[in-house]
């Protein structure tokens, strides 16, 4: 199983029980997880590093390489036709931030890094800079965490200091409030949202919890290729100029922010280049 994930590419694995997900899926999620996989029993998580530099540019670090659901997916099919070779009559369904398998808890169960403040998983040497592919299967297996170990020091408050929108209170993280999050809303925006856009150094995601993060200070670089090369650091209006939704989106079809349309990025655009203005 090793050297499987080894040649896979991935920094970290292990396996989560779905019993001990239980907590964690709604009716219509556990619903779903059997229409994926009948008789669903475990998750095997593992996690991809994409961190390439903090080179400028105004969009998230996360999107600058090719589009991680292109490149999970794709690294984790050898793996579930090399199991489904060595389990013969098992079922082994690959997923990548795409499927009911609730990524975060089952990283804990399968000892994957651990979670930060910030609610993202802390993989040594890559920090939180990786994204979590699952194998869904109805093979049964043990849970291989959580992990022991490094925790966030106490008092470090250094994400949550951070945040420019309160996403990070104390009762953990609020998906509503978060930066990244909000870059992604389509439509008409409040006044205080669509301020805090106009203010964001990016157009799409956000980095700022994770370039405070002291875990990723010396962060390694990954060494994907999909990750590291052919990167695109920015977008500007003038990029997106005359594009038809279907354009853009065949366009960019290879990027992680293709997914939402054009408006979104246009706005976004639009709303920064106003910020701009008044500085001139």
């Amino acid at each position: 199983m090793n050297e499987l994930w080894k040649a896979a590419g991935a920094a970290a694995w292990g396996a989560a029980s779905l019993g001990g997900l239980q907590p964690f899926l709604s009716p219509q999620a556990a619903q779903a997880l059997d229409a994926l996989c009948p008789g669903a029993a475990a998750v095997l998580v593992a996690a991809f590093p994409y961190y390439a530099g903090d080179l400028p540019g105004n969009l998230s670090l996360y999107c600058r390489g090719e589009d991680y659901h292109q490149v999970l997916l794709r690294r984790l099919r050898p793996v579930c036709q090399a199991l489904s070779l060595a389990h013969p009559g098992r079922t082994f369904v690959p997923g990548a931030d795409n499927s009911p398998v609730p990524e975060l808890a089952a990283a804990e169960l399968a000892g994957v890094g651990w979670q930060g403040c910030h609610g993202l998983r802390i993989v040594p040497p890559y920090g939180s800079y990786v994204f979590l592919g699952t194998i869904l299967t109805d093979l049964p297996l043990a849970s291989t965490g959580p992990a022991q170990g490094a925790l966030c020091p106490p008092g470090c408050q250094a994400c949550r200091k951070a945040c420019p929108t309160g996403a990070l209170g104390e009762g953990g993280f609020q998906l509503a409030k978060c930066l990244s999050h909000l870059t992604q809303e389509k439509g008409d925006l409040s006044p205080e949202t669509a301020e805090h856009l106009r203010r964001s150094p990016t157009v799409w995601g956000c980095d700022l919890c994770q370039r405070a993060c002291p875990h990723n200070k010396a962060a390694a670089l990954s060494p994907l290729p999909e990750f590291r090369e052919d990167l695109l650091c920015s977008l500007s209006l003038e990029d997106l100029a005359g594009l038809s939704n279907k354009a853009f989106r065949r366009q960019y079809a290879s990027r992680a922010f293709s997914w939402r349309g054009i408006a979104p990025l246009r706005r976004n655009l639009a709303l920064q280049a106003g910020r701009e203005e008044d500085k001139t």
